[in-house]
């Protein structure tokens, strides 16, 4: 009775690893990715999503450009994606053991001109990372130019808190929120001056950038933060009140 016992226990324990197992390997998709962007990713600064230095806005060379049905119209900007070599289809591309999580910064574009298995990568209906040229070779052979790739969303891990850099002009603030941990998509940002007694719901200018079109110099400003997850955080007196159009701060707050 013992052994039927201690044999129930063990089959049970191997059905639930099977199950996490089989879960884990649903949530892999398919793309393919290219590279871009030079030998040290310099090419690879500013782009679709509105952020600059991508190592002052915390995202360093481990990023793509994604394609249009990944992109979507600049939402899924700081997003997270866990990305392996397909070593099933091209083994002799692929850099064995290996992986890489990239941050979404860019936005690759489509190529009409080209057909979608041959030069037209980004095109609709394909998913396709444009890694930079480090985080390709990180996870695959330079020769191979394209490589069949799994990949999922995931978390994003972050250093410091969440960034805020202030553009515009008077009546018209540009917020790139940058550096964003957790899910890193960000789904809505509120701003709150001092001399404000109520949050003010800012609308998504284009890819990372918010704006309010409020006059708020000479007062102090405080963030509130939402994820695609839903969850939230506030970043309270970030910018001083004698702030000025062009300068970045740094918040004591993350996901």
């Amino acid at each position: 009775m013992e052994g039927f016992f201690a044999f129930s226990f063990v089959a049970l324990i191997l059905t639930l690893l099977s199950i996490k197992i089989n879960a884990a390997s649903a949530a892999w998709m398919q793309a393919h990715a290219t590279f871009y962007g030079g030998s040290d990713a310099s090419e690879t600064m500013g782009g679709a999503c509105g952020y600059g230095n991508l190592y002052t806005d915390g995202y360093g060379t481990k990023t793509a450009a994604l394609s249009t049905v990944l992109f979507n119209n600049g939402k899924s900007c700081g997003g997270c994606y866990h990305i392996v070599c397909d070593g099933r289809k091209v083994p002799q591309w692929c850099r064995r053991g290996t992986s890489i999580i990239i941050t979404a910064t860019n936005f690759c574009p489509p190529n009409y001109d080209l057909p979608n298995d041959n030069g037209g990568w980004c095109n609709p209906p394909r998913a396709h990372f444009d890694m930079s040229q480090p985080a390709f070779e990180s996870i695959a052979i330079y020769r191979a130019g394209i490589v069949p790739v799994l990949y999922r969303k995931v978390g994003c891990m972050r250093s410091g808190g969440l960034r805020f850099t202030i553009n515009g002009r008077d009546y018209f603030e540009l917020v790139l929120v940058s550096n964003v941990g957790g899910a890193g998509e960000v789904s809505n940002v509120w701003i709150k001056g001092s001399k404000m007694s109520k949050w003010q719901v800012m609308s998504r200018n284009w890819g990372a950038n918010w704006q309010s079109l409020t006059y708020l110099n000479a007062q102090s400003l405080s963030f509130r933060v939402q994820t695609s997850n839903g969850r939230t955080r506030t970043a309270y007196n970030v910018a001083p009140s004698n702030w000025r159009f062009g300068q970045s701060f740094k918040s004591n707050v993350q996901f």
